[in-house]
């Protein structure tokens, strides 16, 4: 069975061969780099215990060092499931939902006509190439001086020029003999709805030559040089060869880029692409005139697991990225997302190189955005919510959009995001001021402030200085990290300076409470601990006053547990209630919630429960066992003297 043209290549485009080997393999986590798509195990093919077997993800390539053996994911599949080609197809199309093709007896025509397509668009290449350098290409060499694109990024980036007539190309390429048709399948010319000659698609533009994945030419986009034109920027029509929701500019030439680490921007037109790469941001893209396509960001995180979106800073520019949001929240995976940056208003990246230079370019890469972050300023920016209506429509918004992630982890850190941003919304941080009014919390708190959870005023303080006090013990009682590791790898935090110091401790556990502190602080800073014992619910709490007494932390670590737990269960009690009371409430509702409410009283009245055992005295009064024994004791050690 003959393959169509474009199939075998669509396909590999597709399928992850990271994915495809790590079915058979274990990876190297010393050697690999996931981030980069560059892998290392042992050979599937042959016995060995080192790792010499490399998986290039981003070309699609692999090799081993030991017994040689490469190829693709296609022949990666022929030798490990021990299928023939065609069948190994079959597998690799199934995973990325791709219908085989009916069988196609013209296949091999179509092949060989694809051919004969790319070789006329090399033969337009050359023509445009040709005309700027000619001399009715003055004036595009002069608006190109202008952008300060000299002859070297010209010649990379083959830009050339149509001349401003009606069949300039369609003469030179006839002269050539090529034929007519083809001419008009690759979108050159355009046929005369009045009978005469076809004429030219682009005429009087500059030209930047389209090229696909494999650096064939594949189409145009062309700048008018006159300022009237209706259309600024024109591309090639949608052509046997050519389909813009599948393709980027500058694809070809950006994966090695990308494979030396560095950072994969889009951008948004010819000209930004251009103007970075003299920068230095080699390893820059641009979609084709429209909005990013599903099947564009596939093609990006094949080059890279985040790329960065910078968009103008316009109004047109923001309203790109956010649309980008809805598309790629359904793709997202662990270690695959988008981050965003966007310039100053009324600025493109060549405006900004210009002005300032690649520095502030380079500041404006380095303070692109997640998209969680774009996703909540969508919803709330020039928006009021002062009412609970409005804020419960604010929360069906988001809650609906976190829906739309597939990867249930990434879900739960996105609800766990917008959570906290809400917070900072409706319960914004407030301290007292000199005068001792109550205003929102400034850059002018002190840190010890900053530290205490409940000053702060939002949910979850409590939770947090639960989790404060039980890490606080566990350092300052080592020996106990072993006691409770399992409880810790479960535990999620809801500091992720918590969930830090919880791996630390867990990867470095140490016997001694000052080796341990210092290894914290070798890994995280001494800051950390400042932090983590700044607040005075944590210098109170007796495993830390009594930092002398194992018996004491041990039952302040279970405790402070316990008290976490219970009330978690209990916020989840409510949230399912909530959302259940959409439909018909019952008994069962009302007894979860009962329940969860007695938990919580257990746990909570460990804390204030008084296990004295009391005595009376004489006069009546209750008095502490412990206590009056003790002073008996001292009573009788007492000598008195004549």
């Amino acid at each position: 069975m003959s393959l169509p043209p474009g199939f075998l290549d669509e396909l590999r485009t597709r399928v992850s061969l990271t994915q495809v080997v790590g079915r058979k393999v274990m990876w190297d986590p010393r050697k690999s780099n996931q981030g980069k798509g560059d892998m290392w195990a042992p050979c599937p093919f042959h016995q060995e215990k080192s790792a010499s077997f490399h998986v290039d993800d981003r070309k699609g390539f692999y090799y081993c060092f030991g017994c040689q053996a490469k190829g693709d994911a296609i022949s990666f599949i022929r030798e490990t499931e021990n299928v023939d080609f065609m069948e190994a197809v079959k597998i690799l199309a199934s995973e990325a939902g791709m219908p085989m093709p009916q069988r196609d007896p013209q296949a091999q025509k179509k092949a060989d006509r694809r051919t004969l397509l790319i070789e006329v668009m090399e033969q337009a290449v050359q023509y445009f190439r040709m005309q700027l350098n000619a001399g009715g290409g003055a004036a595009a060499r002069a608006y190109l001086d202008g952008r300060q694109l000299p002859e070297a990024t010209r010649a990379k980036f083959e830009i050339g020029f149509a001349p401003d007539g009606w069949q300039g190309l369609w003469d030179h390429l006839r002269s050539k003999d090529v034929p007519e048709e083809l001419i008009l399948a690759c979108g050159l010319a355009k046929a005369s709805s009045k009978g005469n000659k076809p004429y030219d698609t682009f005429r009087n533009r500059i030209m930047f030559p389209i090229r696909d994945a494999r650096g064939r030419a594949i189409a145009f986009g062309g700048r008018a040089m006159d300022p009237n034109d209706n259309a600024k920027y024109l591309n090639s029509p949608e052509t046997e060869l050519f389909d813009k929701g599948r393709s980027l500019y500058n694809q070809a030439f950006v994966r090695e880029a990308a494979g030396k680490g560095q950072t994969l921007i889009v951008a948004e037109g010819y000209m930004d692409v251009i103007a970075l790469s003299q920068a230095g941001f080699e390893a820059t893209v641009a979609p084709l005139g429209t909005a990013v396509t599903e099947e564009q960001l596939r093609l990006l995180w094949r080059m890279s697991p985040e790329p960065i979106i910078a968009l103008d800073g316009d109004t047109a520019g923001i309203r790109a990225a956010r649309r980008v949001i809805d598309l790629a929240l359904p793709l997202l995976e662990a270690g695959q997302s988008l981050r965003f940056a966007v310039l100053p208003e009324g600025q493109d990246p060549d405006d900004l190189i210009k002005a300032k230079g690649a520095s502030a370019m380079q500041a404006v890469v380095e303070g692109a955005r997640p998209m969680v972050s774009l996703l909540w300023e969508r919803e709330t920016e020039g928006k009021v919510f002062d009412s609970p209506e409005r804020r419960a429509g604010l929360d069906k918004v988001l809650k609906e959009a976190i829906r739309r992630i597939k990867d249930p982890s990434i879900r739960t850190h996105y609800g766990q995001e917008i959570d906290r941003m809400r917070r900072d919304l409706f319960f914004p941080p407030r301290v007292r001021d000199a005068k001792g009014v109550w205003k929102a919390k400034g850059p002018a708190v002190q840190s010890s402030t900053r530290a205490s959870y409940l000053v702060s005023g939002e949910n979850g303080s409590e939770e947090r200085l639960r989790e404060a006090v039980i890490l606080a013990t566990l350092i300052l009682h080592p020996v106990l990290i072993s006691d409770y590791e399992g409880t810790l790898e479960m535990m999620d935090f809801s500091d992720p300076m918590h969930a830090r110091l919880r791996d630390v401790l867990l990867r470095r556990p140490e016997t001694d409470a000052q080796a341990q502190q210092d290894a914290i602080g070798e890994v995280m800073g001494p800051e950390v601990l400042e932090n983590l014992f700044a607040p005075r619910h944590v210098q109170i709490a007796p495993a830390v006053r009594n930092a002398g007494d194992a018996e004491v932390a041990k039952m302040c670590v279970a405790e402070e547990l316990a008290k976490l737990k219970a009330r978690r269960g209990v916020r989840r009690e409510i949230d399912e209630a909530m959302e259940d009371l959409t439909g018909v409430a019952d008994e069962g509702l009302t007894w979860r919630l009962q329940q969860a409410a007695e938990a919580l009283n257990k746990a909570e009245r460990s804390e204030t429960e008084d296990k004295a055992t009391y005595e009376q005295g004489e006069n009546g009064v209750l008095i502490d066992r412990d206590e009056r024994q003790a002073l008996d004791k001292l009573l009788q050690g007492i000598k008195f003297t004549k």
